[in-house]
C-alpha cells in the first residue's frame, strides 16, 4: 500500500506477511536481513537524528513567516504567486521531516525516541496547519473573475491552477479563517483515537503465547497473520479463538475509540454541510458518491461468485464443512521460496508490457539503499511505499521469501513507479495522487505479475496454487475491502441517525455483515460469533472511508492489466500516461478518460467474469492435483 505524507493525512493498511510455520529454516533475519544493502538509507533526507531535530526546530521558527502573509493574496498576482509558492517550499520541508520520522518509527516501533518524533511531528503539523488555514478561505474570497484575471496576468502561478481551482469549487464547503485555524490546530487531539488505537494494539496490549509445532508463538497481529494459514485446521481454529478473545477484552476501548472517531466525521460533515461523511471525503476529489454506491451494489450481486469460490476451497480443502478460519490457508501448497533477488528479477520481468522507460526506472530506483527489507524486532507488521518529491520513493516490506512477500513486493514497487512517473512529469504542486487512483498502480503490477507466472508454468498443481492467488487476491482485495467500506457506511449512518455506537454495537453490525458475504444464511460458512470482534483488528477504520479505493482498483487494474498483458493497442501509454498525471487531473475524469468509469457496473461485471473463468480452470485442474 501507499503511505502518504502527513499532509495528506493518510495512514498505512497493514498487509499480512508470510506464514511462520512455512518459513526456510534459515530465517532470513540472521543472514540477508543483516545485509546494509535491504535496509533503506535515510541519509538522503538528513544526515543524521541531529540534524532532523535542527531542521525540525528551524522550521517552526519559519511558520510564523507564512501566517504573516494573510491578506496579502489580493494584493496583486505576484503576491498570490510569492504565498503559494511559499507554502509549496514549506510542505515539501515537512513532508521530509514527516518521511523521516514516520520510516524511524516504522523500523523501531518500541524506541521512545522514535515514538517521541512522530508525536512531535502530529504537533508540529497542527501548528503548520493552524498558520495557513486563512489560504483557502481568503483564495475563496477573491472569486473566480480576480482569480482567473492573476493567471492570466503571471504565468508562475500556472502550477497552483489546480489548487486555486480547487479552493474555489470548495467554497461553499469552507468556514471562516478563524474557524479553520481552530480546527487544524485540535487535528492531534481530533485525530488522537487512531494513535491511541494504536498503541494499545501495537504496544501495550497483552497477548497469549500458543504452542504451534512444538515451538511457542506469540499470538499478537503479526503472529495471527502468520498462524491462520496453517495447514492444521485444529491450529487455525485455537489461533482463531484465542486471538479474538484476547481483542475482546478490549471492546470497550477499541469501540470508545472508533466512535469518537466516526462521530469526529459526522461533525465535520455537517459543519462544511456535506449531507454525509462519505460526500465530505469524495468531494475534494470530484468523486461521485455513486461509485461507492455502485461498488457496494455490484459486490452484493457478486456475492454467489464469491461463494462459488468459498464451496471450490471446501471441496479442494477436503472439509466436511467451512468455518472462517479455513479461508486463509492456500488450497494448494506453493513449494517454491523467492527470495529478495527473485522478487527484483521477477518483478522486473513481469512488468515488461509497461515498457522501457518503466522497466529501467524501476531497475535504478531498486539499485538504490531504497528498501527496508526484512522482519525484526520491533518492527511494524505489513508493507508501505512513501516519497518525499524529487528523491527515489522508499519502500517497506517484511520479505519472508515466500509468495506472498514476492506478490507485496510487486505492489509496493508499483506505488513507487507511480511516484517516479509522477515527479518527472509533474512540478510538485501536481504531483501528488490521490488514493483513488494510487492502488491501481500497485495491483495492476500484481496483475501482470500473475499473467506472467501463468505463462511460466504448465504444471497443474503449480497452476492451481497460482489461480488460487489470483482468487484469493480478487476475495481480500475486493470483497473483503467492499464489506470494509459497507461496515464505515454503516457505523456512519447509525451515529448520524442518532444511535449509540459501542464496541457491541460495531460487533453487531460488522457479524451481519460477515455473515451476508461469508454466506452464512445459506449454509456456506459457518461465522462462529466470536470472530465478530474483527473490526477491532482494522487499523483503517480509524481513517474513514479509505478502504473502497481498494476494491474499486481492484476492478479497474482487471480491466488495466488484461489489456496490459494482451498488448492492446494504446493500453500502455493509456496506462503510462494515468500514473504521468499525478494530481493534475480530477481521478475519476482521468480515469474515465482511461476507458474505466468506476461509477457504472460495467469494470465490476467483467472482474466477476475474470473470477468465473479462473474458478472454471480451477475446477478444470482439480483431478489433476
Amino acid at each position: 500500500m501507499i503511505r502518504l505524507s502527513l499532509l495528506a493525512l493518510a495512514s498505512a493498511l497493514a498487509l499480512g506477511t508470510a506464514p511462520a510455520w512455512a518459513q526456510t529454516p534459515a530465517a532470513p533475519a540472521a543472514t540477508a536481513a543483516s545485509n546494509e544493502r535491504w535496509t533503506w538509507d535515510l541519509t538522503r533526507l538528513f544526515a543524521n537524528d541531529a540534524a532532523w531535530d535542527a531542521e525540525r526546530q528551524a522550521f517552526a521558527a519559519e511558520i510564523p513567516k507564512i501566517a504573516a502573509l494573510r491578506g496579502t493574496l489580493g494584493r496583486d498576482a505576484a503576491a498570490l504567486r510569492q504565498a503559494l509558492d511559499a507554502q509549496s517550499a514549506a510542505n515539501q520541508r515537512l513532508s521530509r521531516l514527516w518521511v523521516y520520522a514516520s520510516t524511524q518509527n516504522s523500523t523501531q516501533t518500541r524506541l521512545p525516541r522514535n515514538q517521541e518524533r512522530s508525536r512531535l511531528m502530529s504537533s508540529l503539523w497542527a501548528q503548520y496547519s493552524a498558520a495557513v488555514a486563512w489560504m483557502e478561505p481568503e483564495i475563496q474570497s477573491l472569486g473566480a473573475a480576480r482569480i482567473d484575471g492573476f493567471l492570466r496576468a503571471e504565468p508562475g502561478l500556472k502550477k497552483h491552477e489546480v489548487r486555486l481551482r480547487n479552493a474555489l469549487r470548495m467554497a461553499r464547503h469552507t468556514l471562516s479563517p478563524d474557524t479553520e485555524a481552530a480546527l487544524a490546530a485540535m487535528s492531534s487531539v481530533i485525530n488522537s483515537p487512531t494513535t491511541t488505537r494504536s498503541l494499545l494494539i501495537n504496544a501495550d496490549a497483552s497477548w497469549p503465547t500458543i504452542t504451534v509445532d512444538g515451538k511457542p508463538q506469540r499470538l499478537n497481529d503479526i503472529g495471527y497473520v502468520n498462524l491462520r494459514q496453517h495447514p492444521d485446521r485444529a491450529v487455525r481454529k485455537e489461533v482463531f479463538d484465542r486471538f479474538w478473545k484476547a481483542y475482546q477484552q478490549y471492546e470497550n476501548t477499541t469501540g470508545s475509540l472508533l466512535a469518537a472517531r466516526v462521530e469526529a466525521g459526522n461533525v465535520s460533515a455537517r459543519l462544511r454541510q456535506h449531507p454525509t461523511a462519505i460526500a465530505a471525503t469524495l468531494a475534494p476529489l470530484e468523486i461521485p458518491e455513486q461509485v461507492v454506491r455502485t461498488l457496494v451494489a455490484q459486490a452484493h450481486e457478486g456475492l454467489p461468485t464469491l461463494h462459488r469460490y468459498f464451496k471450490l476451497r471446501q471441496r479442494l480443502m477436503k472439509l466436511p464443512d467451512l468455518h472462517y478460519y479455513d479461508i486463509y490457508p492456500a488450497v494448494v501448497q506453493g513449494t517454491r521460496k523467492y527470495t529478495i533477488e527473485d522478487s527484483i528479477a521477477l518483478t522486473l520481468e513481469s512488468v515488461a508490457p509497461l515498457g522501457n522507460e518503466y522497466v529501467q526506472g524501476l531497475r535504478a530506483a531498486m539499485a538504490e539503499r531504497s528498501m527496508h527489507v526484512y522482519p525484526g524486532e520491533g518492527k511494524q507488521s505489513g508493507a508501505y511505499q512513501t516519497s518525499v518529491y524529487g528523491l527515489t520513493p522508499f519502500v517497506f516490506l517484511n520479505h519472508q521469501d515466500d509468495f506472498n512477500s514476492l506478490s507485496t513486493f510487486t505492489h509496493e514497487w508499483g506505488h513507487g513507479m507511480h511516484s517516479v512517473f509522477a515527479q518527472r512529469t509533474q512540478p510538485y504542486e501536481t504531483a501528488g495522487y490521490s488514493l483513488y487512483v494510487a492502488e491501481i498502480a500497485a495491483i495492476t503490477n500484481e496483475v501482470l505479475l500473475a499473467e506472467h507466472l501463468l505463462q511460466r508454468t504448465t504444471d497443474p498443481k503449480e497452476r492451481l496454487f497460482l489461480l488460487d492467488q489470483v482468487m484469493e487476491g480478487i476475495r481480500g482485495t475486493f470483497f473483503r475491502q467492499t464489506m470494509f467500506a459497507e461496515f464505515e457506511l454503516a457505523a456512519h449512518d447509525a451515529q448520524q441517525r442518532g444511535e449509540a455506537l459501542s464496541g457491541r454495537k460495531f460487533t453487531e453490525i460488522y457479524c451481519n455483515l460477515l455473515r451476508k458475504y461469508h454466506g452464512a444464511d445459506a449454509g456456506v460458512m459457518t461465522i462462529d460469533p466470536q470472530y465478530c470482534q474483527e473490526w477491532a483488528y482494522i487499523p483503517h477504520f480509524f481513517r474513514p472511508f479509505y478502504v473502497y479505493v481498494y476494491a474499486t482498483s481492484m476492478a479497474a487494474s482487471a480491466q488495466l492489466g488484461a489489456e496490459l498483458a494482451a498488448g492492446k493497442p494504446g493500453a500502455q501509454e493509456r496506462y503510462l500516461n494515468v500514473l504521468r498525471a499525478g494530481g493534475a487531473v480530477p481521478p475519476y475524469k482521468l480515469l474515465k478518460d482511461a476507458g474505466v468509469d468506476l461509477a457504472s457496473p460495467a469494470p465490476y461485471r467483467a472482474l466477476m467474469d475474470r473470477m468465473n473463468r479462473v474458478l472454471d480452470e480451477m475446477e478444470r485442474l482439480m483431478p489433476a492435483q
